[in-house]
């Protein structure tokens, strides 16, 4: 029907407009004095009683943080803990679509005790941790953070424009060090533990490669100085791991390659290395029985150092082998760092004895794949080691579950809590190294804004999962609000990395 034969009144075909009752011209001259003004579409007594609960709901949402940092505008995409001083945290993030990356640096100390909520008389609000310094010049999000061990006298900010920029402390004050950029964009920054190189970072970058800076402050033209630099990984170089005293460093890229290598060539020293003389061990996907399809996005060295995991697309996990290290051929290590441990005894283990003043490193199993693990069906976005004498792996997933696995009994899976942060992505898992817990505390965070804390034994909280505590504040609901990381000290207090643009302080009380 054409829209000129209708009724403009009634919207009824013109031929029945005698049936149809006409308005009054007197009654469309008439006009109604409205003294409230024009009312909402959606208003009314019904839609007035839903805005009560809106707000009633704004009200209750739960907050159980301690303080909080809000000077960022956009999101906080890492987060970095000072190895001395716990308390002073650096952020980073972007400032918003198409602008400049920022950072800060702050005192994560409430500074006035907080009451729970049903201790509180009358909500109040509640005034933000101040900066002690702006990390500023990148051009875009600060992607990586990480203070130098093992004092924290440098922290180190990658970003997405490529640059790498150190930062000191002089007299208490924090100050921009120096700048360097030979890559696109950085992925991830990892401090080296090794006690005979300090203040020295690895970085992995969009390109595939693979960088080991340090810093020479009695050189001011020059405070920033490349110790060596890596190009195998042929696509994206997605993480990286210092073994524990920092003599090996493995990689991982989305091509599903892996790299082990000898950065002061103390392996090469035993005659341990491959036949390029930068790698210990590489593994890439055309091995099929190493291949991941969609590549491997985490990676985490063994507290003994005799074996590594690595983690990919579809919930894949590889243990693999690492070469043996002993304290012998390269001095004392630290208590409980020496080489590896029993399990790491092969039959048939490559003697290299003599290169390194009669050392007794060996081959080993290196580079053997020792297990492959499914227990999760997505990606695995975080790996993490119970500290010793415990041996447990924990595995967080983008399915949203944490899965358990004990390396002294074939990887078994002690347990798979398939809801830790129900259907969001767990974006991190991390045992807490505290004496006084024995180790079995493991901390989480997801995409869902919550932080979570597990007893790896079980047997208790919800549905034997080993459920302890959890810690809301952000927004959640993976609507960018998410936890996109957490640092937790020896437990006792949780600073995190919100995708809302606020990091929150929680104290924890460890257990």
């Amino acid at each position: 029907m054409s829209a000129h034969n209708q009724d403009p009144h009634r919207g009824v075909p013109s031929d029945e407009e005698d049936e149809a009752e006409m308005l009054d011209p007197s009654d469309a001259a008439e006009e109604i004095d409205n003294e409230d003004g024009d009312a909402a579409m959606d208003s009314g007594s019904d839609n007035e009683e839903q805005g009560e609960d809106e707000i009633m709901q704004e009200i209750e949402i739960q907050n159980d943080s301690s303080a909080h940092f809000d000077l960022h505008k956009d999101s906080i995409f890492c987060i970095a803990q000072h190895p001395v001083n716990p308390a002073i945290i650096a952020t980073g993030g972007s400032e918003g679509d198409d602008a400049e990356g920022r950072g800060y640096i702050f005192d994560s100390t409430p500074e006035v005790p907080v009451l729970p909520p049903s201790y509180q008389s009358a909500p109040t609000e509640r005034k933000g941790l101040d900066a002690l310094f702006v990390l500023e010049g990148h051009t875009d999000s600060i992607n990586a953070l990480t203070f130098t061990l093992p004092k924290g006298e440098f922290l180190f900010s990658g970003g997405l424009d490529g640059k790498l920029r150190a930062y000191a402390q002089k007299e208490g004050k924090w100050g921009f060090l120096g700048e360097a950029q030979e890559v696109e964009e950085i992925n991830w920054l990892a401090p080296c533990p090794n006690p005979k190189f300090e203040n020295t970072v690895a970085l992995g970058a969009n390109d595939g490669s693979v960088w080991v800076y340090t810093v020479d402050a009695s050189s001011p033209d020059a405070p920033m100085q490349i110790v060596q630099s890596y190009f195998l990984h042929t696509e994206s170089c997605t993480a990286g791991a210092w073994s524990e005293d920092g003599k090996l460093l493995a990689t991982v890229s989305e091509d599903g390659s892996l790299y082990v290598w000898d950065v002061f060539g103390e392996a090469a020293a035993a005659g341990l290395t491959q036949e390029n003389g930068q790698t210990v061990l590489g593994l890439t996907s055309l091995d099929q029985r190493f291949a991941v399809e969609g590549g491997l996005y985490s990676v985490a060295v063994a507290p003994s150092g005799s074996f590594l995991v690595v983690g990919g697309a579809g919930g894949a996990i590889k243990v693999v082998g690492l070469p043996r290290l002993s304290s012998e051929a390269f001095g004392s290590a630290p208590a409980g760092r020496q080489g590896a441990g029993a399990g790491s005894k092969a039959k048939g283990g490559k003697q290299a004895g003599g290169k390194a003043g009669g050392s007794a490193a060996s081959a080993g199993q290196s580079g053997q794949i020792l297990a492959d693990l499914q227990a999760q069906t997505d990606g695995i976005e975080s790996l993490a080691f119970a500290p010793p004498p415990l041996t447990l792996l924990a595995a967080g997933s983008s399915d949203g579950s944490i899965a358990l696995f004990d390396s002294a009994h074939r990887f078994a899976v002690r347990r798979h809590i398939k809801e830790a942060h129900e259907e969001y992505s767990v974006v991190k898992v991390e045992f807490v190294k505290n004496d006084q817990t024995g180790g079995w505390l493991l901390t989480s965070c997801g995409m869902d804004g919550v932080v979570r804390r597990w007893d790896t034994r079980g047997g208790t909280g919800i549905a034997n999962s080993g459920f302890v505590k959890e810690w809301k504040g952000h927004r959640g609901d993976g609507e960018g609000g998410g936890v996109l990381g957490f640092v937790q000290g020896d437990g006792g207090r949780i600073v995190t990395a919100g995708d809302d643009g606020v990091s929150l302080v929680f104290e924890s009380l460890v257990g």
